[in-house]
C-alpha cells in the first residue's frame, strides 16, 4: 500500500523545508505489506506513533553573548540546544534552523532549534550499552513529501537499519548487521534518490571487516530500501574497523572516516565507483567520527581531537595534499556528529558525558560558521 502523511505531519515537514532547495521534490511510493514488526517494539510518546508536533519557525543567530542565569543555559550564542544525554547522529533540517539530534544512549530522537526546549519526536529500546545504541538518522531523499526518517541502531541481538513513518512504529529494513561488545558504531546516508549508504563497524572482530560472507566491517550499497522488500546490499568498501560517518556531495562522490588499530582514516569513493586509497591518515589516532562534505572540503568532527577538521580538497583529483586545519578545537570537548544546512552553517554535537569531562551544560548541540579561509580556532 501507498505511504499517506498525516495532515499534522505534512504541514509540519513543509513548514521545516520552507525557502530550502537542499532537497528533492517528488512523491515517493513504498509497500509495506510485506514488512515485520520491529523487536524489541519501541515506544513513540503516550500513543505508540510518531509525534510531530507544531513546526518549528526559522530563528535568526544572534551575536551578542547571551547572559547565563541558571542550568543549562549557555551563553555561547552558537549553542542550540543544552543538557542532553551523549549524542549520536545529527540533520539539519530543510529550514536550516533546526536539527534532529539522537541520545544514543536514552534512544530519543529530538528536534532541536536555538531559543527553544529540545522536543521529542521518538523513542527507542535500544542497546545503549558499550558504544551502541541510537547511532544515527538520515532524512529520505523525499522527506518534504513523505516525512520518512530512517535510522541505524542497536538492539539487543544486532544492528539494523529501520525507517520511521509519521503515525506508525519503525520498520526493518536491513537487519542481521552483527553486534560486538565493541565496534558497533555504524553511520547511514542517501546518495541520489534510492540508493542508502550504511556504514558498519567490524562488532570487535577485525577478521569480519574483510569476510565477503558478512555486514560488519562495510560500507554497505541498499537500493530501494522499503521494509520488507530490500534487495540484498551490495559491498563498496570492506575492510572498514571502528566506523566514523559517511557522508556524499552533490556530485555523487562518497567520503567514510573509520579508524584502525593503526590510524584513523578519510577515504573517498568517486561517482563512478572508484575507490581512493585513504586521502588522508591520522596516526595520532584523534577519533574521526561525523562528516559532512562541500565543493571542496571535508569537514570532519573529533572525538579526542576535541575540534572539527577542515579537509581541502582538489576539485578535480579528488587528492588531499595539506595538512588539514583545526577550527574550535578544545572550545566544546568531544565532538562527534557533523551536518550542514541549506544556509551552509555546519552543526556538531558533543559527546563529553561519553568519555569526556562534561561541564554542566553537557551536552550540546552547536552551529559553527566556517571561516573563508577554512583555518583558526576563532
Amino acid at each position: 500500500m501507498g505511504f499517506r502523511a498525516t495532515p499534522q505531519w505534512r504541514r509540519a515537514v513543509f513548514a521545516l523545508a520552507m525557502g530550502s532547495a537542499l532537497l528533492a521534490s517528488g512523491c515517493a511510493r513504498f509497500d509495506d505489506s510485506a514488512s515485520t514488526p520491529f523487536s524489541p517494539e519501541p515506544s513513540f510518546g503516550n500513543g505508540a506513533e510518531v509525534q510531530p508536533g507544531e513546526p518549528t519557525p526559522p530563528t535568526t543567530t544572534t551575536t551578542t553573548p547571551r547572559q547565563a542565569t541558571g542550568p543549562c543555559i549557555d551563553p555561547d550564542p552558537n549553542v542550540v540546544a543544552t543538557c542532553l544525554d551523549t549524542t549520536g547522529g545529527l540533520v539539519v533540517l530543510p529550514d536550516a534552523a533546526s536539527a534532529l539530534v539522537t541520545e544514543r544512549r536514552t534512544g530519543r530522537l529530538l528536534q532541536v532549534a536555538q531559543g527553544q526546549a529540545p522536543r521529542e519526536v521518538a523513542s527507542f529500546q535500544v542497546d545503549g550499552s558499550s558504544d551502541g545504541g541510537l547511532l544515527d538518522i538520515a532524512l529520505s531523499p523525499t522527506f518534504t513529501e513523505d516525512g520518512l526518517i530512517y535510522a541505524y541502531i542497536t538492539t539487543p541481538t544486532d544492528n539494523r537499519v529501520v525507517r520511521i513513518a509519521p503515525g506508525d512504529v519503525p520498520k526493518d529494513v536491513l537487519t542481521g548487521i552483527p553486534k560486538g561488545a565493541t565496534a558497533n558504531r555504524g553511520a547511514i546516508e542517501f546518495v541520489g534518490r534510492d540508493e542508502l549508504l550504511v556504514l558498519t563497524g567490524d562488532a570487535g572482530d577485525p577478521a569480519a571487516a574483510d569476510n565477503p560472507a558478512s555486514l560488519a566491517g562495510k560500507l554497505l550499497r541498499v537500493n530501494s530500501p522499503i521494509p520488507g522488500a530490500t534487495p540484498p546490499p551490495q559491498v563498496a568498501l570492506s575492510g572498514i574497523h571502528t566506523a566514523g560517518d559517511v557522508c556524499t556531495e552533490g556530485n555523487g562522490t562518497i567520503w567514510v572516516t573509520d579508524r584502525t588499530g593503526t590510524e584513523d582514516r578519510l577515504q573517498r569513493i568517486a561517482s563512478d565507483g572508484a575507490v581512493m586509497s585513504p586521502v588522508w591518515t591520522w596516526p595520532e589516532r584523534p577519533g574521526v567520527a561525523g562528516c559532512a562534505a562541500g565543493a571542496g572540503a571535508v569537514a570532519v568532527a573529533l572525538n579526542d581531537g576535541r575540534a572539527i577538521a577542515m579537509v581541502s580538497v582538489d576539485p578535480n583529483s579528488g587528492s588531499v595534499s595539506a595538512a588539514p586545519s583545526l577550527i574550535v578545537q578544545d572550545r566544546y570537548g568531544r565532538l562527534n556528529g557533523a551536518s550542514v544546512g541549506a544556509d551552509g552553517i555546519l552543526w556538531s554535537a558533543t559527546i563529553n558525558k561519553d568519555g569526556g569531562q562534561p561541564g554542566p551544560n553537557d551536552d550540546r548541540v552547536i552551529r559553527i560558521p566556517i571561516p573563508q579561509n577554512g583555518g583558526g580556532t576563532d
